[in-house]
């Protein structure tokens, strides 16, 4: 068994409609936002392989991005930086864009800096992440070691201040909690989904039971070479990633991001109910990322396991969670055991 802190990722998952852009954050409601409530970030990840073979997992979690990174680079504060990546066609993917990703995402991308959040930084940010997802694609072209057939998917989060922001390539996903209530804070990028049916059929590939071009179970990823285009040509499969953007609040309390070895076998509020109970007795985001992976491989996931839980807020803002209700237990009676029941009754009343 696998355990790591810090590398490293489906119950049915009802069919999505086309995804929605997110709406762009007033700056007035930043400015207000940032008043009130400020979080402060904590994280644990855990790791295991499964039943594979093979672990072609990795992740990465960093809670203060600005000392990580030093100071040539300013962000608001706090700033933290998560990603899973989870590989397929074997580790080089992923195992590479895990390597990299500093690099990738906030050097070679001219990552914006500055010490407030506002619309020109958010539009600033969501051009360097995606300009980031297309160089580390092309990156992965371009590396002698790894393999043409080789892909990874790629969630990656975002922490500024208050605002959270979230970009995936791919099927893993990330979940906020609030108030205990699961909000999906990416979509899946299966090829069964109807917007992603149109534009792979647009651009000449197919479906077959599921698999796009009867190979790859998602239809968005890094690297995958051998099945995209040359460089410039639109594809079927591509890296762009989607973005979801939220200002937190008191009521957010936790995000979890994990691979798609978890969401295969739980839904996303299963998930968060679990996690929500762990912290309540421990307070612990490693345990409670354990908690998650343990859980799945006793719901028999078939795949490698990859967990990250990012704490925002201390359990004294906490709502409490809602009473269970006590669970009634349903019995039948033999026609036999029925007649000798009311003649117990018919007695009792007669006496």
């Amino acid at each position: 068994m696998v355990a790591e802190a810090e590398s490293v990722c489906q119950t049915s998952v009802p069919v999505l409609e086309d995804i929605k852009p997110v709406d762009k954050i007033p700056d007035a409601v930043l400015e207000s936002s940032i008043l009130q409530f400020m979080p402060s970030v904590r994280s644990g990840s855990f790791a295991d392989i499964g039943p594979r073979r093979y672990m072609e997992d990795e992740h990465i979690h960093i809670d203060d991005l600005s000392s990580h990174l030093g100071s040539v680079f300013e962000f608001p504060k706090p700033s933290a930086f998560y990603g899973v990546f989870d590989g397929h066609g074997g580790p080089e993917a992923s195992a590479y864009i895990r390597k990299n990703v500093l690099r990738l995402f906030f050097e070679d991308a001219n990552f914006p800096q500055t010490l407030e959040v506002d619309d020109v930084f958010l539009e600033e940010v969501e051009n360097s992440l995606r300009k980031a997802y297309l160089l580390a694609d092309l990156a992965l072209a371009d590396e002698f070691g790894v393999s043409s057939s080789s892909g990874t998917t790629a969630l990656t989060a975002l922490i500024f201040g208050r605002l959270l922001l979230v970009a995936n390539t791919g099927d893993c996903r990330a979940v906020l909690s609030r108030k205990g209530k699961a909000i999906d804070m990416s979509q899946d990028h299966k090829p069964i989904y109807p917007s992603e049916r149109r534009r792979v059929e647009e651009l000449g590939g197919y479906i077959d039971d599921g698999y796009l071009n009867g190979v790859l179970s998602v239809s968005r990823a890094l690297g995958d070479w051998d099945l995209k285009f040359p460089h410039g040509s639109s594809s079927p499969l591509i890296a762009d990633p989607e973005f979801q953007q939220v200002v937190l609040t008191e009521d957010d309390e936790f995000l979890i991001m994990g691979c798609d070895g978890i969401w295969d076998v739980m839904s996303s509020q299963q998930a968060v109910s679990l996690v929500r109970r762990g912290l309540r007795r421990h307070d612990d985001p490693e345990q409670c990322a354990r908690d998650l992976v343990m859980e799945a491989l006793r719901l028999n996931t078939f795949d490698n396991l990859t967990v990250i839980v990012v704490c925002f807020s201390s359990l004294d803002n906490w709502e409490p969670s809602p009473p269970r209700q006590p669970k009634l237990r349903c019995c039948s009676l033999s026609a036999e055991a029925l007649c000798s029941l009311r003649s117990l009754l018919d007695g009792s009343a007669s006496s």
